[in-house]
């Protein structure tokens, strides 16, 4: 009876162990114009070659600048549904078991349709670090690069990307690189 009853459970272990589901996870995404809505964007669930992934299925949180939302993906697209009235910056993040993931977009608004351009944040760091370094060796240079940083500055806050994002995108990249 005892030699039962441990084989039993010995079987149900072995069984549980091979049961096990695989967990999905979204560990790269991309932004894309919502065929189906007017001036919302659609995120796709993709690997690291940005090939969708179409076994993604379920509820994930994402963080669109600094605003929490849970988006429904099925067959690895999931539907944005606030409406972009304008061109602005969109910083998406998504924290797993695998880490944060976040990626910076300039989604531009013409006509109808939205035109998601991702934006590297090696851009974000070598434009700065460029102009201070053209200020630096060309002295006749520097109102001009204060001019063209204001603007760049000006440029980036007024389509909605502050400060910490702007950081925030910055520190991302380098995490990611390490």
């Amino acid at each position: 009876m005892l030699k039962r009853t441990l084989f039993t459970a010995m079987l149900f272990f072995v069984a549980a162990q091979f049961c096990r589901a695989d967990s999905v996870a979204v560990n790269h995404f991309v932004v894309k114009d919502n065929p189906f809505g007017n001036e919302q964007i659609a995120v796709v669930a993709t690997d690291s070659l940005d090939n969708p992934q179409s076994n993604v299925s379920g509820t994930f949180t994402f963080t669109f600048n600094g605003f929490q939302q849970d988006l429904v993906f099925n067959q690895g697209v999931a539907f944005y549904s606030p409406k972009l009235a304008k061109s602005s910056f969109l910083y998406l993040r998504h924290t797993n078991d695998a880490g944060s993931h976040g990626r910076l977009y300039y989604v531009y608004k013409h006509d109808d349709k939205l035109t998601p351009i991702h934006i590297s944040w090696m851009w974000l760091l070598v434009i700065p670090l460029t102009l201070a370094l053209l200020a630096y060796l060309f002295k006749r240079f520097i109102i001009i690069a204060i001019v063209i940083f204001l603007v760049f500055v000006y440029f980036n806050h007024y389509n909605g990307l502050n400060a910490g994002t702007f950081f925030e995108s910055i520190i991302d990249g380098l995490k990611n690189l390490v």
